[in-house]
Parts: C-alpha cells; sequence; structure tokens
C-alpha cells in the first residue's frame, strides 16, 4: 500500500509542478506583447540613441549630463506623465550609452513644480548646470495634435546655449499616449 502511495505522488509530482510553473498563460503573453511592441518606449530610446550618435566625440567622459523634463510647447511651465517619461527613458538610454546622467530628482536645488517633474527655465539653466557640474542639459517639448504628439529634445551646452545635438520624432496618440497626457 506504501508503495503504491508513493508511486503514486512520485507520478502525479510533476502535474502539480507544471500547475506551479511561471511560464505566462497566453493571456499574459498577449499582454506582454503588447507592451513590448509599444511605441512610445521605442521611439524615446531611438531618439537617445540619435543624441548619442550626434554627441559622439563633443563631450568628455568625466561630467555628467541633466535631463529637464520634456514640457508641453504651448505652456513651458506645465508637462504631463508623457513628458516627465520621456524624460526618465531617455536619461536611461543615454545612461547605457555610456553618458554620465546626473538624476536630478535627488537634489533639492532645482526648480520642482508640485506634480510636474525637474522644470528648468532658460535663465536657471547655466546655474544649475555650474553648481551640479553638467557639460550639458537635454531639454525638450512636446506638441499635441488631434492625433499625434510631436516631440523634440535637444542637447545644449548650458554656458552657450548651443546645440550640440537635437532630434525630432512623432507618436501616435493611442490610448496609452493619451492617458499620459491627461493633466494632474
Amino acid at each position: 500500500m506504501l508503495k503504491t502511495v508513493l508511486r503514486t505522488a512520485l507520478l502525479a509530482a510533476p502535474l502539480l509542478l507544471a500547475g506551479c510553473s511561471s511560464t505566462p498563460k497566453s493571456e499574459e503573453l498577449g499582454n506582454y506583447s503588447t507592451i513590448a511592441s509599444n511605441q512610445f518606449i521605442n521611439a524615446n530610446y531611438k531618439a537617445a540613441d540619435a543624441l548619442l550618435q550626434q554627441l559622439s566625440g563633443k563631450l568628455l567622459a568625466d561630467k555628467p549630463l541633466i535631463v529637464a523634463t520634456v514640457v508641453n510647447i504651448d505652456a513651458l511651465e506645465q508637462t504631463t506623465t508623457l513628458g516627465r517619461l520621456v524624460s526618465e527613458q531617455i536619461s536611461t538610454r543615454m545612461a547605457q550609452g555610456g553618458l554620465s546622467m546626473l538624476e536630478m530628482k535627488l537634489r533639492n536645488s532645482v526648480y520642482l513644480k508640485r506634480n510636474q517633474g525637474e522644470l528648468m527655465l532658460t535663465r536657471e539653466i547655466g546655474e544649475v548646470a555650474n553648481s551640479h557640474n553638467a557639460q550639458a542639459i537635454v531639454v525638450g517639448s512636446y506638441a499635441e495634435t488631434s492625433d499625434m504628439v510631436f516631440i523634440n529634445v535637444k542637447v545644449i551646452q548650458p554656458n552657450t546655449n548651443f546645440v550640440l545635438a537635437g532630434h525630432d520624432y512623432v507618436l501616435a496618440k493611442e490610448a496609452i499616449i493619451r492617458s499620459m497626457l491627461q493633466r494632474n
């Protein structure tokens, strides 16, 4: 009897373990592929890659860059989740590309507007860059139409305002993008 119980348990164990498997179910795979193929991350990473290519040989390895929050072009003191996330993803990709990126959310001397992110006004860029020994600042803006969002990002020298690199791109205003454009 004991042998039969043990044999049954040994035969059933693989079936029980299969139920605990971490393999995604088909509906989870559908959601993952939707997220993985989303235009947003790919477009932001391509923008950062374009900036990195243009910056090749123009920057010093030992001095950081700062990323300002991408703002609404029609109201430069305002942004949305979209603007904040574009800035985050561009900063991440540029760090992956080997640049020293200074995380501004950890600094208390930058002008922070509640629910807006790290906003920098033109007159403040030089001061912030000097105080953090930054050689360049990534700035950007976006403009909305009924079905598109146009995004512009630039890398500028803070003491001269010269543009070292720039990139423009467009996102279709699908449901995910629309949700990120809602004002908080």
